[in-house]
C-alpha cells in the first residue's frame, strides 16, 4: 500500500471540496441552515461536500468504509475506513469567520495510517501518512519545544450540549490564563489539532468531540513527535470523545490539571 500516494490523492480531493465549500460561503445565507441541537448546526454545504468527498474517496479506495458526521455513508468490518468531517467549524462557516477546515483520515485495521486537514480559511494543508513527517503546505513541520503550560499557547473548546463538566474545565482554563502564553478558542478542532502538530499551539484539549473531529489531527500530532490521549492518559481518544494533545510535557501538565480540577468538580 502506498500511503504516499493516497495522500496525494486525498489532498486533490480536499482541494476540489475546498473550493466548493468557499464558493458556496459567498452566497450563503442564514436561511440554510439546520439546527441538530443547541449551537450545533449543519447546512446543504455539509452534506453535499460530504458526499463529494465519499464518492471521491471510494475511488481512491474502492470498497472502502466510512465513519462521517452526515450520516451520507456507513462502514462495516472493512479493512479500509475512512473518518471524514466535510467542514470542521460549521458555526464559524456560517458566521463567516475562519477557521474552519476539511478533516480526513484513513484507518487501516483499526490503525490511522493517513491524516490530512485542510484549512480554508488560510489555504493550509496539514498533512502525513505512515511512517512520514508531518507537512503543512510541502514544508516539514512538527510540535514545538515547550517543555511546560508556562511556556506555551493553549487552546481549547467548549462542548455545546453538554455542560456538566463545564466546571472543571473552567477552573482548568483559569489556570491556563494565569500560568502560560494565553488560550485560544478557535472553534475547529481538526484546525486546533494541525496547529499543534505544526508548533503554533503547545497544547489541545476538549471533551465532547467524535472521531471525524479528532482522527485526522490527533494523528498528525503524534506524527509531529507530540503527545495524545483522552482525559484518563489513556489512548481513547478516537471514540472516548475527550483529548489532551500537545508537546510531551505540556501534554502531561493539562493531564494533570484537567484530572485535578475533574475531581474538585465531582465533590461538589
Amino acid at each position: 500500500m502506498d500511503y504516499k500516494e493516497i495522500t496525494l490523492k486525498v489532498l486533490d480531493l480536499a482541494k476540489i471540496a475546498g473550493t466548493f465549500i468557499m464558493e458556496q460561503r459567498k452566497q450563503f445565507t442564514a436561511d440554510r441552515i439546520e439546527t441538530k441541537g443547541k449551537q450545533d448546526f449543519v447546512s446543504y454545504v455539509d452534506k453535499e461536500t460530504e458526499k463529494m468527498l465519499v464518492d471521491g474517496l471510494l475511488k481512491i479506495i474502492p470498497d472502502s468504509g466510512f465513519i462521517v458526521e452526515e450520516k451520507t455513508a456507513n462502514h462495516s468490518n472493512e479493512e479500509f475506513i475512512w473518518i471524514v468531517d466535510p467542514l470542521d467549524g460549521t458555526t464559524n462557516f456560517i458566521h463567516g469567520v475562519t477557521p474552519f477546515a476539511i478533516s480526513i483520515a484513513l484507518m487501516q485495521n483499526n490503525k490511522i495510517v493517513v491524516g490530512v486537514v485542510y484549512e480554508l480559511g488560510q489555504k493550509e494543508f496539514f498533512y502525513s501518512w505512515k511512517e512520514a513527517p508531518v507537512y503543512c503546505n510541502e514544508r516539514v513541520v512538527s510540535v514545538s519545544k515547550a517543555t511546560a503550560i508556562s511556556e506555551g499557547l493553549i487552546s481549547t473548546g467548549f462542548h455545546i450540549n453538554d455542560n456538566s463538566r463545564l466546571e472543571g474545565q473552567l477552573k482548568t482554563v483559569f489556570e491556563i490564563v494565569s500560568n502560560s502564553h494565553g488560550i485560544r478558542r478557535p472553534g475547529s478542532a481538526a484546525t486546533d489539532l494541525a496547529y499543534v502538530a505544526a508548533g503554533r499551539f503547545d497544547g489541545f484539549f476538549e471533551y465532547g468531540l467524535s472521531p471525524w473531529d479528532v482522527a485526522a489531527g490527533g494523528f498528525l500530532v503524534e506524527q509531529a513527535g507530540g503527545t495524545v490521549s483522552d482525559y484518563s492518559g489513556k489512548k481513547n481518544y478516537l471514540y472516548g470523545r475527550e483529548i489532551i494533545s500537545g508537546t510531551p510535557g505540556v501534554h502531561e501538565n493539562l493531564l494533570q490539571l484537567l484530572q485535578k480540577n475533574s475531581k474538585v468538580a465531582d465533590m461538589r
